[in-house]
């Protein structure tokens, strides 16, 4: 029952959006019309009074407006917490002030001639509105807030669709240009009056009293501010149950039952990623529940048709969706705080050197095609999570990552040790590495066609280490022969199907024999010679043959 309400809500908080938005759309055609003149002005609004000053059309229309400021404090009164992006704070912003700019304008024209039967025609309305530069302006920016609101809504509702990208421009064209060109058209209207009578306010014989029409107007300010007033008192009263949620890093946020666990991430402070603004639209919130999945609500539709095209497992939620009945233990998936990388040495150690160093070149074997089939957020977040794999087990060894090239990474072994232990660290990073891909596989068994592999190559050798680029594009880096090698050995473990292709000098420097594996004497380009290459199938596979200080941090 509530899944159905939700996808309810939903269907009718856009349906509702999209009549007001053709709404909006119709007058402003009318405000194009002025750049011919007034009198082109009145043939374009006669066929839209046809249509909404019907009853079917009155009924479409009010009841969308008043149905999507009725959905709009049903959103606000169910958040819990007021930070957002500020995006949505503008289309919320825009959407309440909405109504209030309006007012006067729409009591002076619908409700009047309701009333009275009295229509305003254009020159009568443009009189009124440009004798008084409150009414000019105030006018003015309830179109753009009005037009504003729409677009933001429009953005939010198309912008993960597969074809957004190839229209943006476009629409993004459009939503500049419509509302300019509408209230230019407003502007040469105005100006092309008699300016004798401009300034004329008057309430010709049969009009309805202006008394009335300032207590309507009242009323409905009023009943505007009680409705936000209400949502605002009963968003703080404490009458509601408190839940729990416990986060990975040990903090625990108490929210009011009922508000999703996006925004208690939020209201908290925690960085939590959510692309298509938490609408279910993306898996990019989604969290994991290591503790109190059951009683919690059944996703509704849009969740599970995300859940299923990412085919994750049964304790994976999208946090903007699940709005838990009891306490829970969750961990973000993708977490927001841990795009970017630990530190590195200081440039000042390690900069404008020749020294012998250890590279590790890592790449994914057949990532494109398993991109392919993933959603473009879930392969940034699968991207992430292997970068940070790696980015551990490097760091945790004793190196450093160079850089990240595509799904390929380097890493330096040696700044600021000798090339003795930097072989060691490399060869234990080897092993944290398999061993972390190894745990991703197992973690995301149900969402990978096949499991994630490595291909791995390692040489030792003279580099020159330095800052490299322009700007803030420059960076710390190795350059030389010893680079082109271990990229070189990547390529060749990828031919021979294992996990890792390591030069004998590594072997050699580390103090190891690793005796049994497949050896090659391969030709690098550019290098005279040959370079005697072991091939170990697994990286696991040496970890006994590490140095006893290694073996033991591995």
């Amino acid at each position: 029952m509530k899944r159905d309400l939700a996808t309810l809500r939903k269907k009718l908080h856009l349906f509702s959006g999209l009549v007001l938005a053709t709404f909006i759309l119709g007058h402003f055609g009318n405000l194009f019309a002025g750049l011919v003149s007034v009198e082109a002005m009145e043939a374009v609004r006669q066929p839209l009074h046809l249509i909404w000053r019907s009853w079917p059309g009155t009924i479409l229309l009010y009841g969308a407006l008043f149905g999507h400021f009725a959905m709009a404090l049903d959103s606000l009164y169910r958040r819990q917490t007021l930070r957002m992006p500020p995006r949505e704070a503008l289309k919320i912003l825009f959407g309440l002030s909405l109504p209030f700019l309006l007012v006067a304008h729409v009591v002076g024209t619908r409700l009047e001639y309701t009333l009275s039967g009295f229509s305003m025609d254009y020159p009568r309305i443009l009189r009124i509105l440009w004798s008084n530069n409150f009414d000019t302006y105030k006018q003015s920016f309830a179109l753009l807030a009005a037009w504003s609101h729409g677009c933001l809504g429009i953005w939010f509702w198309l912008r993960g669709k597969a074809w957004f990208d190839r229209y943006a421009l476009a629409l993004y064209s459009a939503a500049i240009l419509v509302p300019v060109i509408a209230l230019i058209g407003f502007a040469v209207s105005a100006r092309s009056l008699d300016p004798a009578v401009q300034s004329l306010r008057w309430f010709e014989e049969g009009r309805s009293d202006p008394a009335t029409l300032a207590a309507l107007r009242q009323a409905i300010y009023i009943g505007l501010l009680l409705a936000i007033g209400t949502v605002l008192t009963l968003r703080a009263w404490p009458s509601r149950g408190r839940i729990r949620i416990t986060y990975p890093d040990g903090r625990v946020v108490p929210v009011t039952a009922g508000f999703s666990v996006l925004e208690a991430s939020r209201s908290a402070g925690i960085p939590h990623l959510s692309i298509c603004g938490g609408r279910g639209r993306c898996s990019t919130c989604r969290v994991r529940i290591t503790s109190g999945l059951h009683g919690q609500p059944d996703a509704t539709d849009a969740e599970s048709a995300t859940l299923r095209r990412i085919r994750a497992p049964a304790n994976v939620r999208l946090a903007c969706q699940l709005r838990p009945a009891k306490d829970l233990t969750i961990a973000p998936v993708l977490g927001a705080d841990s795009m970017g990388l630990k530190s590195g040495p200081s440039s000042e150690e390690a900069a404008g050197r020749e020294r012998r160093i250890t590279v590790l070149f890592c790449d994914l074997r057949d990532f494109t095609q398993l991109a392919q089939k993933q959603l473009p957020f879930d392969t940034v977040f699968l991207l992430n999570r292997y970068f940070e794999t790696i980015g551990e087990a490097v760091e945790s060894s004793g190196g450093v990552i160079d850089k990240f090239i595509g799904d390929g990474v380097l890493a330096l072994f040696g700044l600021n040790t000798t090339v003795e232990e930097a072989s060691a660290q490399a060869l234990a990073a080897t092993v944290r590495i398999s061993k972390g891909i190894a745990l991703l596989n197992r973690s995301f068994s149900s969402e990978l066609e096949k499991p994630l592999r490595i291909a791995m190559g390692m040489h030792a050798g003279p580099a020159i280490i330095g800052h490299i680029g322009y700007g803030k594009a420059t960076a710390l880096t190795a350059v030389g022969d010893t680079i082109n090698a271990a990229s070189r050995l990547e390529g060749f473990a990828k031919e021979y199907d294992a996990e890792i292709a390591v030069s004998a000098d590594v072997v050699r420097y580390a103090g190891l024999t690793l005796e049994g594996h497949e050896r090659h004497h391969i030709t690098i380009r550019g290098r005279t010679g040959t370079l005697e290459t072991l091939i170990i199938p697994k990286a696991t596979d040496i970890a006994a043959s590490l140095p006893a200080t290694e073996a033991q941090a591995v």
